[in-house]
């Protein structure tokens, strides 16, 4: 089953074929991360383990950085869903949060790998990163009933808080599961004022 998320791509719209192609080398990413960590990890090795030509893996990725943003961002989409309308604000918000920080729970030295990815100056990195950027604020805005395109200062604090808690996640200091927990109570903390 596939979602339109995985049928685009930093660089063009994908044909089914295509799609496929990039989920293999999406899922064997993964893989080779947790094997060898983000100094190990290439596009080379990662074609090799995914059984597509090093040429093809390039036609999609320009670097491990935009392979792992790549990953971060097909797992964010997935893995972040427009928040309760029934729950408080407060609920929505924590919501929001939590899947958020918990997208690369559990998954080895991903985490670590998008930290690095994710603050690279590689061009594709950069679009992604924007586009993560505005969907973590969409989803925080719906929590909120705020505008994404004129936040209130709790929209901006609060993308300071998951910003901030992610980097120090991924540097080591606690694991996602803390970070979340933390997130939220962070959140309410705001909140509450």
């Amino acid at each position: 089953m596939s979602s339109p998320v995985s049928q685009e791509s930093t660089r063009r719209r994908l044909t089914r074929q295509q799609a496929e192609t990039v989920a293999r080398l999406t899922d064997a990413a993964v893989e080779v991360l947790n094997g060898e960590g983000f100094e190990g990890l290439t596009v080379r090795s990662v074609a090799k383990l995914a059984g597509v030509a090093p040429a093809t893996a390039y036609t999609y990725f320009s670097s491990k950085s935009h392979l792992v943003a790549e990953v971060f961002w097909r797992r964010l989409s997935a893995g972040v869903s427009q928040p309760d309308p029934t729950a408080s604000k407060a609920e929505r918000v924590a919501q929001v949060l939590r899947e958020v920080a918990l997208v690369v729970a559990g998954e080895g030295q991903l985490g670590g790998a998008v930290t690095v990815a994710l603050l690279g100056t590689d061009p594709d990195v950069e679009h992604l990163r924007i586009r993560i950027g505005v969907f973590i604020r969409r989803r925080l805005a719906e929590a909120l009933e705020d505008d994404p395109e004129n936040p209130s200062p709790l929209l901006d604090a609060l993308e300071m808080i998951y910003a901030g808690g992610l980097v120090h996640a991924g540097m080591g200091h606690m694991t996602y599961e803390e970070t979340s927990e933390r997130l939220v109570a962070a959140a309410r903390l705001l909140m509450e004022k």
